[in-house]
């Protein structure tokens, strides 16, 4: 069977959609040569709502000659009912799990709106906010040094390695303050720590990249100059690398890594750093 030029995929939720599209994304991942477009309908929390979905989904269906792909995490039976009636293919995500669920646990599941990314826990929001706020107020290292004691991890690595979208990640997912502090090329030269990581010693943890590919993203910000050249982005990453080993200090490549990655490997670094604590 010939692979379409294009599909549409539809992000369907009676929330933000968030969820919906990362658990698709995850899926499609799996078919790298699809081509698709998406569509994200968030908030669809009613029949008539889903109507209009229908339409869309259709008419869509219609146009391109392909049915299109429907992933949903909506809970109301009614609302999800109305959206399978069109001309596509549903992955109901949320029903796939609810059932089994609700046979293992003895009770039925309350089919509520909104209960993941609601602010239901206020005091978990706040602490999002919160950790949001400190990840921007301790981007490379412009916060003063006697707020680093407040971090739970202190990303270091030189410039452009991946620093401050892995500390907002930590923040917005994990509600982890995180912290993070360049290596300039005077801390490489001394091969020395800055002064104000010192004391956090056992908070850091160094991202690395291969020298093309960050002389690659530093070329994009200012190209055709000395801080993107690739001998300089060779010798900044040998330095950094050698002085993080010199040091002790865990690290990872993350050349090739997704934020998600990079994140999950920090969180368990942190996990680590939290049992030391609790044993001391």
């Amino acid at each position: 069977m010939p692979i379409p030029q294009k599909r549409h995929v539809f992000y369907v939720s009676d929330g933000t959609g968030v969820t919906a599209e990362m658990l698709g994304e995850s899926l499609l991942a799996q078919f790298p040569d699809l081509d698709y477009e998406v569509v994200r309908a968030p908030f669809i929390d009613s029949e008539e709502k889903a109507r209009e979905l229908h339409a869309q989904i259709t008419a869509v269906s219609q146009a391109s000659g392909y049915r299109p792909v429907v992933f949903t995490t909506l809970v109301k039976p009614e609302v999800v009912a109305v959206v399978r009636q069109g001309s596509a293919l549903v992955i109901d995500l949320f029903g796939a799990f609810i059932k089994p669920l609700e046979r293992e646990l003895g009770q039925e599941s309350t089919h509520s709106v909104g209960r993941f990314h609601g602010i239901r826990d206020p005091h978990g929001y706040h602490r999002r906010i919160e950790a949001i706020n400190f990840a921007l107020a301790h981007d490379d290292g412009i916060a003063q040094d006697h707020t680093l004691n407040e971090a739970d991890i202190i990303l270091i690595g030189v410039s452009r390695s991946g620093k401050t979208p892995t500390s907002l990640y930590l923040a917005m997912t994990y509600t982890v303050k995180a912290a993070n502090y360049p290596l300039i090329p005077e801390d490489l030269d001394r091969m020395r720590l800055p002064d104000a990581l010192r004391p956090h010693r056992e908070k850091l943890f160094g991202l690395t990249i291969a020298p093309d590919r960050l002389a690659q993203i530093r070329s994009e910000r200012r190209p055709n100059s000395h801080y993107a050249e690739l001998d300089t982005c060779r010798r900044e990453t040998e330095l950094a690398l050698e002085l993080m080993r010199r040091e002790g200090i865990p690290w990872l490549d993350t050349t090739t890594k997704s934020i998600e990655e990079i994140a999950a490997v920090v969180m368990l670094h942190l996990e680590k750093i939290r049992r030391y604590a609790q044993c001391m």
